[in-house]
């Protein structure tokens, strides 16, 4: 699994492999399937990312789960693995075109009773959903251009103390040297996200940048 963390130097990025939660079969199937596809395979959920998914989603006593963006399903396995008893999650994504490697992956997990995939565009499902808090976690991994638009649909569906997690608030560094409006939609984001009196929220240096929001 060649992914890394952004900047982390390749023989300390094994190091923090080898002392975590290790890929299993599953996993290792995900990614060489989603190998196939090769101008978006980078999209795939990367392993430190997935072993801190299921922790997050345990410590935060989850039961019900929604996550803007499947692909090929690792992320959706990593929190559907961290459910408590009865969890359910809801996974969106407009594609059909990856989603039945994720399926194959969850069957063999033992998890697919857990997940309830929708395939249409995100916000339509999002904004179709009851408008209450009902969920205890999320996670966003989509355009990025609709950062902002996910994240309001899903903090009035958050619960109180619930977690909201957003993949690529670095865009590969980006961040500091924009070069196309994708970039400046992501630093838009994280700027309105850092003011917002709503929420706790840290960005963690993992991967390709993770921001945990923790509705207040």
């Amino acid at each position: 699994m060649k992914q890394s963390t952004l900047l982390m130097p390749a023989d300390l990025h094994a190091y923090m492999l080898a002392h975590s939660a290790p890929v299993d079969p599953i996993q290792q199937r995900i990614a060489e399937r989603t190998e196939q596809f090769a101008d978006v395979a980078h999209w795939r959920t990367a392993p430190e990312q997935s072993a801190f998914l299921t922790l997050l989603v345990r410590l935060a006593g989850a039961r019900d789960a929604i996550e803007v963006g499947t692909f090929t399903g690792m992320s959706a396995l990593a929190i559907a693995r961290g459910l408590g008893e009865g969890g359910s999650l809801i996974c969106c994504d407009i594609s059909d075109q990856w989603t039945p490697i994720a399926s194959e992956a969850w069957r063999a997990a033992g998890v697919e009773d857990r997940i309830d995939l929708r395939i249409a565009p995100a916000l339509a499902t999002l904004r179709a959903l009851p408008s209450g808090p009902s969920f205890d976690f999320a996670f966003v991994d989509a355009e990025k251009t609709g950062y902002r638009d996910y994240y309001e649909e899903l903090l009035g569906r958050l619960r109180p103390g619930g977690l909201l997690v957003f993949d690529n608030v670095f865009r590969s560094g980006r961040v500091l040297d924009p070069t196309n409006e994708v970039d400046h939609a992501v630093i838009d984001f994280n700027a309105a996200l850092a003011k917002d009196d709503r929420v706790d929220v840290v960005m963690v240096p993992m991967a390709d940048g993770m921001s945990l929001v923790r509705k207040r």
